[in-house]
């Protein structure tokens, strides 16, 4: 947000000084209680005739001192340009006054608009991407810095997967593949500089077909970390309907055209919803394509399915229509596939949730597998519940062979009451005070 000036000035002071100016990088921001690496604001202060290192910057008054009182403000830095940081005290809302004091003891205020999310656990390896709250798929480019996709529009943010804070570049290739309205972006794969980004193919949570969250498409990565650059590639709008009539020419074995028929919603044991996509083992051409739903069979300790397109590389921008193989079952305990990722090893992280629409209670696991259909996948941990959101991607995995490996997960905030006031995270006003967070376990 563009810096403004200051809109308060005290009266007292000596000749030859000017009025103070206080301006802040940011009129919002967020913060959580408990976290660590918060994001911060630049405050830019200056005064005519006196130097800006010897200008004064505290918070003076805060609206609300449950969630922060002024002395929870820390600004450090010298000259015209400090960093301003909060430390929460609780969940909630609050007005922060923020103060210079100058030469000849003029003053200028301005004011933070401060709101801070719950503790949660593991806050100490959590950090918060925020400008989104709606996180759904993320991709890995290299040098700690990650692509992260989200459900709710079509915009690609690239992070710094290690700190807290506002996108460093974003995306929005809507006209350029040939959408006008959401793609609902589930999952997406890499396979050298090409990443394959796929909708969820299901009807909205209304039962309504909408069939631009059925496009598959691509994005060309080039450079690495705070440089990559993304270009778009191709597109493809009927994986949903090859699916449907896969399923029927084959007994309808699945229950396809039923689940996705309208007025049907997605989030349901025998609906159509894809959330998961990556690779086969040793292949560049054929993808699993991972349901959220259905299970196999729709029925409390159903299997979790994936379908390999075996012509995924022709899709996009082409004229071929999709090719499937032999579809693979997976045992991951009555859940379904809200992520599948994999290493160069080709060893696979499955994130298993369930179905329901609402499910932020609902448990949570991470399996690893091998990629092969006759192989049973691995529960390695039990994921946290009854924080805010649910667990939604894997950035990357890890050498599973090594002690202490560590994997980065995000979680999708849009439906969480995060300040406490009643509102989800997806209708919040302001970008700042949206987010997703995301949080490194180790693995057994």
């Amino acid at each position: 947000m563009a810096a403004v000036p200051a809109l308060s000035a005290g009266s007292a002071g000596a000749a030859g000084y000017g009025t103070p100016t206080i301006a802040l990088s940011a009129d919002y921001l967020s913060g959580a209680v408990g976290a660590t690496g918060d994001p911060t604001v630049p405050v830019t202060v200056a005064q005519s005739g006196a130097d800006a290192s010897a200008l004064a910057v505290a918070a003076s008054a805060s609206s609300r001192s449950s969630v922060a009182e002024p002395g929870d403000v820390t600004v450090t830095g010298s000259g015209a340009t400090r960093t301003l940081a909060v430390a929460a005290r609780g969940q909630g809302h609050t007005d922060l006054t923020v103060k210079v004091t100058g030469a000849g003891g003029r003053t200028a205020t301005r004011t933070l608009h401060y709101a801070a999310s719950a503790a949660v656990q593991h806050a100490a390896d959590s950090r918060y991407l925020t400008g989104s709250s709606d996180a759904s798929a993320a991709v890995d480019v290299g040098g700690g810095y990650i692509v992260v996709a989200d459900d709710e529009s079509n915009v690609l943010r690239l992070y710094d997967r290690n700190a807290s804070g506002a996108p460093v570049r974003t995306w929005d290739f809507s006209a350029a593949i040939g959408v006008s309205s959401e793609i609902d972006i589930e999952a997406g794969a890499r396979v050298g500089n090409t990443v394959y980004w796929t909708g969820s193919l299901g009807n909205n949570k209304d039962g309504k077909v909408k069939p631009d969250r059925s496009t598959l498409f691509t994005t060309t990565v080039t450079g690495s970390g705070a440089d990559t650059q993304l270009t778009p590639g191709g597109s493809y709008g009927g994986l949903r309907d090859d699916l449907i009539a896969w399923d029927k020419a084959n007994g309808n074995r699945y229950g396809f055209a039923a689940g996705a028929a309208a007025g049907q919603v997605p989030k349901q044991i025998d609906g159509f919803n894809v959330e998961g996509l990556e690779f086969a083992p040793g292949s560049t051409t054929t993808a699993y394509i991972g349901f959220r739903a259905p299970l196999v069979p729709p029925a409390n300790g159903g299997k979790a399915l994936l379908v390999p397109v075996t012509d995924i590389d022709r899709l996009p921008g082409g004229s071929a229509h999709a090719s499937f193989g032999t579809p693979v079952s997976l045992d991951l305990g009555g859940l379904s596939v809200r992520d599948i990722r994999k290493n160069a090893a080709g060893q696979y992280l499955i994130v298993a949730g369930s179905w329901a629409a609402d499910d932020n209670s609902d448990p949570y696991a991470l399996y690893r597998w091998t990629g092969r259909p006759a192989d049973a996948p691995v529960k390695l941990l039990d994921l946290p519940t009854g924080d805010p959101g649910g667990w939604e991607s894997v950035v990357d995995v890890p050498d599973l062979t090594a002690p202490g490996a560590r994997v980065q997960l995000i979680t999708d905030d849009g439906s969480a009451y995060l300040y406490g006031d009643g509102t989800e995270a997806k209708d919040l006003g302001h970008p700042e005070w949206k987010k997703s967070r995301s949080t490194w376990f180790t693995l057994g």
